[in-house]
């Protein structure tokens, strides 16, 4: 087994201990190669990004389940192969389930009723009780990303924190407040 082979292995071991540090060390060391990878297949760097960041947060969620026979690498792009095979159905059912009478009844009446906007601010105020039930942390970086539309740049900049490290917290937040909604 070659030095680096067994340096990510001792990584992967240390993040299955609960080190940050060592998740953080995976992250930095194979995101440019799966977004790389991502961004040939999907040419659109807004997918390619989502499903490099939806690829590090089930890679992580499931490292127990990874077997050290197989290069850590063909393992993520595994995982994000499958993630693309997936988004690319979902869209071509979506298209399909859609027809064309519906997308010209959403553009003519695309005005929300008193009702509706009653509705939306109903749900903001129960979205943002349950935004404060996650830690501060993770209440924050939703805070910037969705409430003030700052890009991952710049919440990277506001927090000083690496841009990757940014990506898979706000992940990681967005499923911390679905479990909470769900509790509910």
């Amino acid at each position: 087994m070659a030095k680096a082979d067994e340096n990510i292995q001792i990584t992967i071991k240390k993040a299955l201990a609960g080190s940050q540090i060592a998740y953080s060390t995976l992250l930095d060391t194979f995101w440019n190669g799966v977004y790389g990878f991502q961004l040939k297949r999907t040419e659109n760097e807004s997918d390619a990004e989502d499903i490099t960041v939806q690829t590090f947060s089930k890679a992580f969620d499931k490292l127990s389940t990874y077997n050290s026979d197989y290069e850590f690498n063909t393992w993520l792009i595994t995982i994000s192969k499958n993630i693309h095979v997936d988004l690319i159905r979902k869209r071509k059912r979506n298209l399909e389930t859609s027809g064309n009478q519906d997308a010209v009844k959403k553009v003519l009446d695309d005005t929300p009723s008193g009702e509706d906007q009653l509705i939306r601010e109903q749900n903001l105020a129960t979205l943002l009780m349950h935004i404060k039930k996650l830690k501060p942390h993770y209440q924050e970086v939703i805070n910037l990303r969705y409430f003030k539309e700052l890009s991952y740049a710049d919440i990277a900049l506001e927090l000083n924190e690496p841009i990757n490290n940014v990506k898979v917290k706000l992940l990681r937040a967005k499923k911390l407040l679905a479990e909470v909604i769900q509790k509910k």
